[in-house]
Protein backbone atom coordinates (compact mmCIF):
# COMPACT_ATOMS: atom_id res chain seq x y z
CA UNK A 1 0.00 0.00 0.00
CA UNK A 2 2.73 2.27 1.22
CA UNK A 3 4.30 1.37 -2.20
CA UNK A 4 1.69 1.54 -4.32
CA UNK A 5 0.60 5.22 -2.95
CA UNK A 6 4.34 6.42 -3.64
CA UNK A 7 4.47 5.20 -6.64
CA UNK A 8 1.48 7.38 -7.25
CA UNK A 9 2.94 10.63 -5.82
CA UNK A 10 5.77 10.39 -7.68
CA UNK A 11 3.56 10.38 -11.28
CA UNK A 12 1.97 13.08 -9.65
CA UNK A 13 4.76 15.09 -8.61
CA UNK A 14 6.44 14.36 -12.60
CA UNK A 15 3.17 15.57 -14.38
CA UNK A 16 3.70 18.51 -12.53
CA UNK A 17 7.16 19.60 -13.46
CA UNK A 18 6.65 18.76 -16.74
CA UNK A 19 3.49 21.46 -16.73
CA UNK A 20 5.71 23.83 -14.91
CA UNK A 21 8.71 23.24 -17.63
CA UNK A 22 6.35 23.40 -20.92
CA UNK A 23 4.60 26.93 -19.27
CA UNK A 24 7.85 28.50 -18.89
CA UNK A 25 9.77 27.64 -22.02
CA UNK A 26 7.19 27.68 -24.54
CA UNK A 27 6.58 31.23 -25.34
CA UNK A 28 3.03 30.63 -27.57
CA UNK A 29 1.72 28.74 -24.36
CA UNK A 30 1.19 32.00 -22.05
CA UNK A 31 -2.06 33.13 -21.01
CA UNK A 32 -2.93 36.58 -22.98
CA UNK A 33 -3.50 38.93 -20.42
CA UNK A 34 -5.86 41.36 -21.52
CA UNK A 35 -4.14 45.30 -21.18
CA UNK A 36 -5.93 47.50 -18.92
CA UNK A 37 -8.59 49.86 -20.86
CA UNK A 38 -6.83 53.60 -21.36
CA UNK A 39 -9.36 55.73 -19.17
CA UNK A 40 -7.30 58.63 -19.76
CA UNK A 41 -9.18 61.70 -21.02
CA UNK A 42 -7.98 62.63 -24.75
CA UNK A 43 -8.26 65.90 -26.46
CA UNK A 44 -10.06 66.45 -29.57
CA UNK A 45 -8.09 66.41 -32.54
CA UNK A 46 -8.37 70.37 -34.00
CA UNK A 47 -10.09 70.70 -37.28
CA UNK A 48 -8.21 73.68 -39.05
CA UNK A 49 -10.58 76.21 -41.31
CA UNK A 50 -9.23 77.32 -44.44
CA UNK A 51 -8.39 80.97 -44.43
CA UNK A 52 -11.03 83.03 -46.24
CA UNK A 53 -10.01 83.88 -49.93
CA UNK A 54 -9.32 87.37 -50.53
CA UNK A 55 -8.59 88.82 -53.74
CA UNK A 56 -7.03 92.61 -54.40
CA UNK A 57 -7.18 94.92 -57.13
CA UNK A 58 -4.26 94.00 -58.97
CA UNK A 59 -3.92 95.13 -62.28
CA UNK A 60 -0.80 95.59 -64.88
CA UNK A 61 -0.30 97.05 -68.57
CA UNK A 62 3.27 97.44 -69.05
CA UNK A 63 4.89 99.85 -67.07
CA UNK A 64 1.81 100.68 -65.52
CA UNK A 65 0.95 98.82 -62.12
CA UNK A 66 -2.11 99.04 -59.34
CA UNK A 67 -1.90 96.63 -56.76
CA UNK A 68 -4.10 97.65 -53.88
CA UNK A 69 -4.84 95.19 -51.04
CA UNK A 70 -8.61 95.76 -50.87
CA UNK A 71 -11.37 95.25 -53.02
CA UNK A 72 -14.77 95.38 -53.68
CA UNK A 73 -16.72 92.91 -51.53
CA UNK A 74 -20.06 91.26 -51.77
CA UNK A 75 -21.84 89.59 -49.49
CA UNK A 76 -22.98 85.50 -50.14
CA UNK A 77 -25.75 85.68 -53.18
CA UNK A 78 -25.62 90.07 -53.27
CA UNK A 79 -25.13 91.22 -56.53
CA UNK A 80 -24.31 94.78 -54.44
CA UNK A 81 -20.98 95.42 -52.91
CA UNK A 82 -20.85 96.15 -49.55
CA UNK A 83 -19.93 100.20 -48.80
CA UNK A 84 -18.29 101.91 -47.58
CA UNK A 85 -15.73 100.92 -49.52
CA UNK A 86 -12.23 101.57 -48.69
CA UNK A 87 -9.74 104.47 -49.23
CA UNK A 88 -7.49 101.86 -51.11
CA UNK A 89 -9.88 101.14 -53.20
CA UNK A 90 -10.77 104.83 -54.48
CA UNK A 91 -7.15 105.03 -54.30
CA UNK A 92 -6.72 101.97 -57.11
CA UNK A 93 -9.69 103.63 -58.96
CA UNK A 94 -8.12 107.10 -59.35
CA UNK A 95 -5.09 105.25 -60.68
CA UNK A 96 -7.20 102.85 -62.94
CA UNK A 97 -9.04 106.21 -64.32
CA UNK A 98 -6.52 107.94 -65.46
CA UNK A 99 -4.61 105.51 -67.45
CA UNK A 100 -7.56 104.65 -69.17
CA UNK A 101 -7.71 108.31 -70.00
CA UNK A 102 -4.37 108.64 -71.33
CA UNK A 103 -4.80 105.83 -73.40
CA UNK A 104 -8.82 106.03 -74.74
CA UNK A 105 -7.83 102.70 -77.20
CA UNK A 106 -7.21 100.59 -73.65
CA UNK A 107 -10.28 99.03 -72.41
CA UNK A 108 -10.40 97.29 -68.58
CA UNK A 109 -12.12 93.89 -68.54
CA UNK A 110 -13.95 93.81 -65.48
CA UNK A 111 -14.77 89.62 -64.68
CA UNK A 112 -16.86 88.91 -61.51
CA UNK A 113 -16.79 85.74 -59.64
CA UNK A 114 -19.69 83.41 -58.58
CA UNK A 115 -19.93 80.19 -56.22
CA UNK A 116 -22.80 77.76 -58.11
CA UNK A 117 -23.90 77.07 -54.35
CA UNK A 118 -25.03 81.25 -54.45
CA UNK A 119 -28.79 82.19 -55.71
CA UNK A 120 -29.22 84.52 -58.59
CA UNK A 121 -32.18 86.37 -58.31
CA UNK A 122 -30.74 89.77 -60.35
CA UNK A 123 -32.21 90.49 -63.95
CA UNK A 124 -28.32 89.29 -65.56
CA UNK A 125 -27.40 85.70 -66.71
CA UNK A 126 -24.89 84.92 -64.01
CA UNK A 127 -24.24 86.50 -60.49
CA UNK A 128 -20.54 87.14 -61.44
CA UNK A 129 -21.99 89.31 -64.26
CA UNK A 130 -24.17 91.20 -62.23
CA UNK A 131 -21.67 92.09 -59.57
CA UNK A 132 -18.93 93.28 -62.84
CA UNK A 133 -21.66 95.39 -63.89
CA UNK A 134 -22.17 97.16 -60.41
CA UNK A 135 -18.58 98.05 -60.22
CA UNK A 136 -18.35 99.02 -63.92
CA UNK A 137 -21.65 101.56 -62.44
CA UNK A 138 -19.86 102.58 -59.63
CA UNK A 139 -16.45 103.00 -62.05
CA UNK A 140 -18.36 105.03 -64.48
CA UNK A 141 -19.69 107.20 -61.68
CA UNK A 142 -15.87 108.03 -60.80
CA UNK A 143 -15.33 109.48 -64.55
CA UNK A 144 -14.05 105.85 -66.24
CA UNK A 145 -16.12 105.98 -69.76
CA UNK A 146 -18.66 102.86 -70.18
CA UNK A 147 -17.23 102.55 -73.28
CA UNK A 148 -13.47 101.50 -71.86
CA UNK A 149 -15.31 98.61 -69.76
CA UNK A 150 -16.05 95.25 -70.76
CA UNK A 151 -18.23 93.30 -67.96
CA UNK A 152 -17.81 89.71 -67.36
CA UNK A 153 -19.04 86.38 -65.00
CA UNK A 154 -16.60 83.63 -63.95
CA UNK A 155 -18.03 80.58 -62.02
CA UNK A 156 -15.40 79.91 -59.28
CA UNK A 157 -16.56 77.26 -57.24
CA UNK A 158 -13.12 77.17 -54.75
CA UNK A 159 -13.60 80.45 -52.99
CA UNK A 160 -13.91 80.65 -49.01
CA UNK A 161 -16.21 83.24 -47.69
CA UNK A 162 -15.32 85.27 -44.26
CA UNK A 163 -18.52 84.24 -42.28
CA UNK A 164 -20.82 85.14 -45.14
CA UNK A 165 -18.92 87.83 -47.24
CA UNK A 166 -16.85 87.11 -50.47
CA UNK A 167 -13.67 89.07 -50.41
CA UNK A 168 -13.38 90.90 -53.20
CA UNK A 169 -15.06 88.19 -55.81
CA UNK A 170 -13.81 90.51 -58.75
CA UNK A 171 -10.46 90.41 -61.28
CA UNK A 172 -9.30 92.88 -63.32
CA UNK A 173 -7.31 93.34 -66.63
CA UNK A 174 -6.09 95.75 -69.34
CA UNK A 175 -6.22 95.01 -72.89
CA UNK A 176 -6.25 97.02 -76.14
CA UNK A 177 -10.06 97.89 -77.10
CA UNK A 178 -11.80 95.66 -79.63
CA UNK A 179 -14.19 98.44 -80.76
CA UNK A 180 -17.05 96.95 -82.00
CA UNK A 181 -17.87 97.78 -85.44
CA UNK A 182 -20.95 99.49 -86.73
CA UNK A 183 -21.83 96.41 -88.44
CA UNK A 184 -21.91 94.59 -85.09
CA UNK A 185 -23.47 96.89 -83.21
CA UNK A 186 -26.52 97.19 -85.93
CA UNK A 187 -27.29 93.87 -85.73
CA UNK A 188 -27.54 93.84 -81.42
CA UNK A 189 -29.60 97.03 -82.25
CA UNK A 190 -31.77 95.22 -84.97
CA UNK A 191 -31.18 91.73 -82.54
CA UNK A 192 -32.60 93.46 -80.01
CA UNK A 193 -35.60 95.67 -81.50
CA UNK A 194 -37.00 92.20 -83.62
CA UNK A 195 -37.41 90.28 -80.31
CA UNK A 196 -37.40 92.49 -76.96
CA UNK A 197 -37.45 91.72 -73.82
CA UNK A 198 -41.67 90.90 -72.64
CA UNK A 199 -42.75 91.23 -69.02
CA UNK A 200 -45.96 89.84 -68.42
CA UNK A 201 -48.26 91.09 -65.35
CA UNK A 202 -50.87 89.11 -63.83
CA UNK A 203 -53.96 91.59 -62.98
CA UNK A 204 -53.20 93.99 -61.03
CA UNK A 205 -50.02 92.73 -59.90
CA UNK A 206 -46.24 94.28 -60.69
CA UNK A 207 -43.95 91.62 -60.28
CA UNK A 208 -41.13 90.42 -62.10
CA UNK A 209 -39.35 87.00 -62.44
CA UNK A 210 -36.98 86.75 -64.99
CA UNK A 211 -36.29 83.13 -67.45
CA UNK A 212 -32.47 82.69 -68.33
CA UNK A 213 -33.14 83.85 -72.18
CA UNK A 214 -35.07 87.20 -70.51
CA UNK A 215 -31.91 88.10 -68.69
CA UNK A 216 -29.38 87.31 -71.42
CA UNK A 217 -31.78 89.95 -73.47
CA UNK A 218 -30.88 92.17 -70.47
CA UNK A 219 -27.23 91.15 -70.58
CA UNK A 220 -27.55 92.11 -74.44
CA UNK A 221 -29.80 96.10 -74.16
CA UNK A 222 -27.12 96.73 -71.31
CA UNK A 223 -23.87 95.95 -73.64
CA UNK A 224 -25.36 98.32 -76.26
CA UNK A 225 -25.89 100.44 -73.87
CA UNK A 226 -22.50 100.79 -72.76
CA UNK A 227 -20.96 100.71 -75.83
CA UNK A 228 -22.91 103.55 -77.60
CA UNK A 229 -23.12 106.96 -76.52
CA UNK A 230 -26.65 108.70 -75.98
CA UNK A 231 -28.21 105.03 -76.44
CA UNK A 232 -31.62 104.89 -74.63
CA UNK A 233 -33.48 102.26 -73.19
CA UNK A 234 -37.52 102.16 -73.88
CA UNK A 235 -39.93 100.36 -71.22
CA UNK A 236 -43.66 100.49 -72.28
CA UNK A 237 -46.51 99.67 -70.24
CA UNK A 238 -49.68 98.07 -71.82
CA UNK A 239 -52.98 96.85 -70.44
CA UNK A 240 -55.88 94.74 -71.06
CA UNK A 241 -58.89 96.47 -71.93
CA UNK A 242 -60.96 95.71 -68.63
CA UNK A 243 -61.92 98.77 -66.48
CA UNK A 244 -61.50 102.82 -67.82
CA UNK A 245 -59.09 103.56 -70.25
CA UNK A 246 -57.78 106.19 -68.12
CA UNK A 247 -57.23 103.41 -65.46
CA UNK A 248 -55.27 101.64 -67.79
CA UNK A 249 -53.27 103.80 -68.99
CA UNK A 250 -52.06 104.41 -65.27
CA UNK A 251 -51.64 100.43 -64.42
CA UNK A 252 -49.46 100.54 -67.46
CA UNK A 253 -47.00 103.67 -66.85
CA UNK A 254 -47.15 101.90 -62.80
CA UNK A 255 -45.47 98.75 -64.42
CA UNK A 256 -43.32 100.37 -66.54
CA UNK A 257 -42.10 102.59 -63.71
CA UNK A 258 -41.35 99.32 -61.88
CA UNK A 259 -39.52 97.18 -64.65
CA UNK A 260 -37.74 100.47 -64.77
CA UNK A 261 -36.90 100.67 -60.99
CA UNK A 262 -36.11 96.68 -61.40
CA UNK A 263 -33.68 97.24 -64.35
CA UNK A 264 -31.82 100.17 -62.36
CA UNK A 265 -31.53 98.13 -59.49
CA UNK A 266 -29.88 95.34 -61.50
CA UNK A 267 -27.60 97.60 -62.86
CA UNK A 268 -28.78 99.58 -66.06
CA UNK A 269 -28.12 103.60 -65.32
CA UNK A 270 -31.60 105.03 -64.43
CA UNK A 271 -30.79 107.71 -66.71
CA UNK A 272 -30.99 105.30 -69.92
CA UNK A 273 -33.86 103.90 -69.07
CA UNK A 274 -36.88 106.26 -70.94
CA UNK A 275 -40.76 105.03 -69.48
CA UNK A 276 -44.31 105.42 -71.03
CA UNK A 277 -47.49 103.02 -71.27
CA UNK A 278 -49.91 102.56 -73.91
CA UNK A 279 -52.47 101.32 -71.63
CA UNK A 280 -54.94 99.18 -74.25
CA UNK A 281 -54.06 101.08 -77.27
CA UNK A 282 -51.55 98.59 -78.26
CA UNK A 283 -53.24 94.76 -78.07
CA UNK A 284 -51.69 91.82 -79.62
CA UNK A 285 -54.44 89.50 -78.81
CA UNK A 286 -57.97 89.78 -78.52
CA UNK A 287 -59.10 90.93 -75.46
CA UNK A 288 -62.58 88.42 -75.96
CA UNK A 289 -60.39 85.87 -74.08
CA UNK A 290 -58.49 85.36 -71.25
CA UNK A 291 -55.93 84.32 -72.72
CA UNK A 292 -55.47 86.81 -75.22
CA UNK A 293 -56.11 89.16 -71.91
CA UNK A 294 -53.11 87.75 -70.64
CA UNK A 295 -50.83 88.63 -73.53
CA UNK A 296 -51.88 91.93 -73.92
CA UNK A 297 -50.85 92.90 -69.91
CA UNK A 298 -47.30 92.98 -70.71
CA UNK A 299 -44.35 95.63 -70.42
CA UNK A 300 -41.94 95.41 -73.34
CA UNK A 301 -38.33 96.71 -72.91
CA UNK A 302 -36.35 97.72 -75.76
CA UNK A 303 -33.74 99.96 -78.03
CA UNK A 304 -35.14 103.52 -78.61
Amino acid sequence: MTRNLSYLLGIIVTILIGMWLHFTFCSDCHLAIPPAEDTTEKAPIPVSEPDPTSFPIAVQDGDFEVDEASNFNFKLSANDFNLPVSAKVDTAVSQLKAHLLENPKKVLNITGLYKGSEENTTAWPNLGLARANAIKNYLVGQGIPSSQTNTMGKLMDDMVPDTDVLLGPVAYAISETTQESEDVLEALYDEIKANPLVLYFKTGEAAISLTPEQRQKVANIAKYLDKVEGATCAVVGHTDSVGSRSTNVRLGQERADFAKSYLSKNGILAERIVTSSQGPDAPIAPNTTEEGRAKNRRTVVTLK
